[in-house]
């Protein structure tokens, strides 16, 4: 009997590696539910990496990969239950992360270990246009981490100076710089919480601190014996954040995905009131939300060009509905009080963040190549 294998058969054979998935390559489905998340690999190599999180739970979740420190490398929010959402992150470093699911969008999360192995060459070294991207929105950062620090300080000097009305005033312009960073701000995940933490969110045995609080003492509770220490730590912890933020190595596929991230700040708090629940200055976050995210598509606006200009200019048609929504909300200098929107104008809102959320998605797949 001739053992030597047919060349059909060998030809079938080869087809048949070639289609099927690699050991450690494709996309990794993350099966979310309210007490657990089951990632399907915990080892792949370095690179661009995909996680397809489907949410099996009851609870909106979310899904981060974690480097040293918690410093997120990325993150998906505001996943739905019965959704899938997809996250493409870049790891060219190998070594040991973490991923998390967070059911309720509160907490730590469950977390699980999560190795990558070898190295890889940044996507910016290779591509002119996602480099400049990258040093573009950098510049952004920057500018606006300066201005951050400059009217956090005018904010905590007015708090610690009894002047509550300035206080009240300056309120709103500080957070415009935090807010239009936010997803660079909150990739330090020590110093987020006690910046930006609310109080229904703070952890237990985690002292209230940073901006939410001296907004309850300056509309609700009335400056207490510790703003003014409350009010140094803020401003001690923005100069801190302010260092950090100019000096991290962002990705392309960080500013996509941050895009997305500031529009889900929107959806889940801003939309809501939930944000500035004391002072009510929601619309004033919303518009910054929003500039972070067309400042983020603006420094990839070259490389979407290239590879999906239908795309882009979908996403961009959907910004300029909204800017007009947020335009109408106007008063004075800055915008109405969260509690003098009426139902309607609310949800008119609420579907102009829907339209932009959905081709805003996609943008970090055409970023990826994928």
């Amino acid at each position: 009997m001739n053992k030597t294998p047919h060349l059909a058969t060998l030809a079938l054979i080869a087809l048949s590696a070639c289609s099927s998935p690699a050991g450690d390559s494709g996309p990794i489905a993350v099966r979310a539910t309210d007490t657990e998340c089951a990632v399907a690999r915990t080892s792949t190599a370095a690179g661009t990496i995909t996680f397809e999180v489907a949410n099996k739970g009851t609870k909106v979740t979310e899904f981060y990969l974690y480097a040293e420190g918690d410093r997120i490398m990325g993150e998906v929010e505001n996943i739905g239950p019965g959704l899938t959402r997809k996250l493409n992150v870049e790891v060219a470093e190998g070594g040991k992360y973490t991923t998390a699911c967070k059911p309720g969008m509160k907490g730590d999360g469950i977390r699980g270990e999560f190795t990558v192995t070898g190295g890889a060459a940044k996507a910016v070294d290779g591509d002119a246009k996602l480099a400049e991207a990258t040093r573009s929105y950098q510049r952004y950062v920057n500018s606006q981490s300066d201005a951050l620090l400059a009217k956090t300080t005018e904010f905590a000097d007015a708090v610690k100076a009894g002047k509550v009305d300035a206080a009240k005033a300056l309120f709103p312009i500080a957070r415009t710089y935090w807010e239009r960073i936010e997803p660079v701000a909150e990739s330090f995940g020590d110093l987020d919480p006690k910046i930006d933490g609310r109080e229904d969110v703070i952890e237990e045995g985690q002292e209230f601190t940073g901006y939410h609080r001296l907004e309850k003492d300056l509309w609700v509770d009335g400056l207490k014996p510790d703003s003014n220490a409350i009010a140094d730590r803020l401003l001690a912890d923005v100069k801190e954040l302010v260092e950090r933020a100019k000096k991290v190595e962002l990705t392309p596929l960080q500013l996509a995905n941050g895009a997305k991230e500031l529009l889900d700040e929107v959806a889940t708090g801003k939309i809501t009131g939930e944000e500035d629940r004391y002072s009510h200055t929601d619309l004033w976050d919303f518009r910054a939300n929003v500039d972070g995210a067309q400042a983020a598509i603006a420094s990839l606006r070259p490389v979407l060009v290239e590879r999906d200009a239908k795309a882009l200019s979908t996403v961009e048609e959907r910004f300029a509905a909204l800017d007009k929504l947020l335009e109408k909300q106007r008063k004075g200098d800055g915008f109405k009080l969260y509690t003098e929107l009426t139902e309607p104008e609310k949800k008119e809102l609420a579907a102009g963040v829907d339209a932009l959320g959905e081709p805003l998605s996609k943008v970090a797949s055409v970023v990826a190549g994928k």
